[in-house]
């Protein structure tokens, strides 16, 4: 089954819908932060082995995600229902650029939906958390997925 998914995203940031394979969606704020470091929002579509959970779907992820993000850390993480979905959340940190990098926050919320894994990306510098983590999950609390009859990639985007 595929799934149409929708969201609101802040007006005035740029989007692009279907840049890459399994990426429905990426925003970005107008302008860089103080940082040099550019907000962004992605959203990610992939299918799940229907006898998967949502906690083991999401562990796999981070262990994944480990292996391909420079000294990934986990900060929070938790299960909890957003409006009548269930959703895995994680904070976590990683550096781009090497040692000298930007050391990023994201914000990651996931859905999983009969068969269909649903996953939502806030990222902004570290020092600039504190000004959008508001804006993340106001984004987050409007996602919603509904039944679709194309791939899984289709997106609604509202502005915010």
């Amino acid at each position: 089954m595929s799934h149409t998914v929708s969201l609101a995203v802040p007006r005035r940031w740029s989007t692009r819908d279907a840049p890459a394979p399994g990426i429905v969606l990426v925003a970005r704020a107008p302008a860089p932060t103080g940082s040099g470091f550019t907000p962004e929002l992605v959203v990610r579509t992939c299918p799940v082995d229907r006898s998967t959970s949502l906690p083991e779907w999401r562990t796999a992820a981070m262990a994944v995600l480990a292996g391909q993000l420079v000294d990934l850390e986990v900060e929070d993480a938790d299960t909890f229902d957003l409006g009548d979905e269930p959703v895995a959340y994680h904070r976590f940190s990683h550096r781009l650029g090497g040692a000298d990098g930007v050391d990023v926050l994201c914000d990651q919320w996931a859905w999983l939906r009969d068969g269909v894994g649903v996953v939502l990306t806030g990222s902004v510098a570290r020092a600039d958390y504190g000004d959008y983590y508001d804006l993340f999950e106001d984004v987050a609390a409007t996602v919603e997925l509904a039944p679709g009859t194309g791939s899984t990639d289709g997106l609604s985007e509202r502005a915010g």
